[in-house]
């Protein structure tokens, strides 16, 4: 079970993983069940040399905010929230909810208007028409209703958010460049399962991500300045309008509604996404509307819409992290598994900016294997066992 010890040595972790300089603004937010891991980051900030602010909220508050506000009204950017995002140098987000359940009751008509006012924001986020972007960080705080939620034990579930933050940075690193370095000169990917994924993806020229918990100069240099916790992945942002498949996703969550998805089936051709293809056994209904929902707002907000594009192929490395649960920060992170994502992908060496990046995890059981310039062939992976390791 967490207690002081643990709020505070994650912290150290998350505030670390940052790579912070001295005097660096830094915008802290989350809700307010985990104040004290919220309190406890400022004050490693603090310690750091950085200044911090933290903001949090309820569920409760979130809740009556989006069944009683109107949507007009939660479609507008407010100007001092996007002046704080202007001022910070950092962003650190804790996950913002005890119950994710809520997310549910809320009308599609009022989360889509709250998606439009964070498009602004987004753009500060990653720089867009400016000289720079900002770091920022996403961490996972596990509570017992998240667990309910996800259908886990709740041991079980803090050994994956807390165990897999907890994973020494060193060997992390070791794992990721490791993977990275079976990736070198591959110019595409084939990669299949045993459910019926089987996709093929053109890599040739895009840089290999690796999401190791740190946020290093050279990934600042490189425009790579996010980072998710727990950390472990090796990820690339494929053609966009290239490559064809279909994968496998035994169970996820809608990014709008948090509703479950299971066995879910997406195919795609030349890059792009089959709506009307889409297959699941719980959930695919969810699943277009929430793709349709995120068009209407690129359409509305970019000059090229590729909401439906191909965004990520990444592998999964984090040594404690073991089952799918729907909670994509921890399933992608699986070991034997990739993922593969659809719409923004501009941080990670992509070409397409979209209010949406919804990944899909595989099962822990895929084949990979990598074409070579010369037309040789390399196995990444075979049947979930990642090439030199046990």
């Amino acid at each position: 079970m967490i207690n002081n010890r643990t709020i505070s040595r994650c912290a150290r972790s998350i505030v670390a993983s940052m790579n912070l300089d001295a005097g660096d603004n830094i915008l802290i937010r989350g809700g307010s069940h985990s104040q004290q891991l919220l309190e406890d980051v400022a004050y490693e900030c603090y310690r750091a040399g950085s200044l911090p602010m933290i903001t949090s909220s309820s569920d409760d508050y979130v809740a009556r905010v989006m069944r009683g506000i109107k949507a007009d009204t939660l479609g507008i950017t407010p100007g001092h929230l996007k002046g704080a995002w202007e001022g910070a140098d950092c962003l650190i987000t804790i996950d913002p909810f005890d119950d994710p359940s809520i997310l549910s009751k809320f009308p599609r008509s009022k989360t889509e208007a709250r998606s439009r006012s964070y498009v602004p924001l987004i753009k500060i986020l990653d720089g867009e028409g400016r000289k720079t972007g900002k770091k920022w960080c996403f961490a996972g705080w596990p509570t017992p209703k998240q667990a309910e939620y996800y259908g886990i034990d709740y041991d079980l579930y803090e050994r994956f958010v807390i165990g897999g933050l907890s994973v020494p940075a060193k060997s992390l690193r070791r794992r990721c460049e490791d993977i990275a370095k079976l990736l070198d000169d591959a110019t595409r990917l084939h990669v299949t399962d045993p459910e019926g994924t089987d996709l093929d993806l053109v890599i040739k020229g895009r840089r290999r991500n690796l999401d190791d918990g740190f946020v290093s100069d050279e990934d600042v240099k490189a425009n790579d300045r996010g980072n998710n916790l727990p950390a472990g992945e090796v990820f690339v942002a494929p053609h966009e309008t290239k490559g064809s498949g279909k994968i496998f996703c035994p169970i996820a969550r809608d990014e709008y509604t948090g509703r479950r998805i299971v066995n879910a089936e997406l195919p795609f051709e030349r890059g792009r996404l089959d709506l009307e293809g889409i297959r699941a056994s719980e959930g695919r209904d969810e699943i277009v509307r929430t793709f349709r929902q995120s068009i209407r707002i690129d359409e509305g907000t970019r000059k090229r819409v590729r909401t439906l594009n191909l965004a990520e192929i990444g592998i999964g490395c984090n040594p404690r992290i073991t089952r799918s649960i729907g909670c994509i920060l921890t399933d992608e992170k699986i070991s034997g598994s990739v993922h593969v994502a659809f719409g923004d992908n501009f941080a990670y060496g992509g070409t397409s900016r979209s209010i949406l990046h919804w990944d899909f995890v595989t099962v822990p059981k895929v084949t990979m294997v990598a074409t070579m310039p010369d037309g040789t062939e390399s196995k990444v992976i075979q049947n979930g066992r990642i090439k030199g390791r046990v």
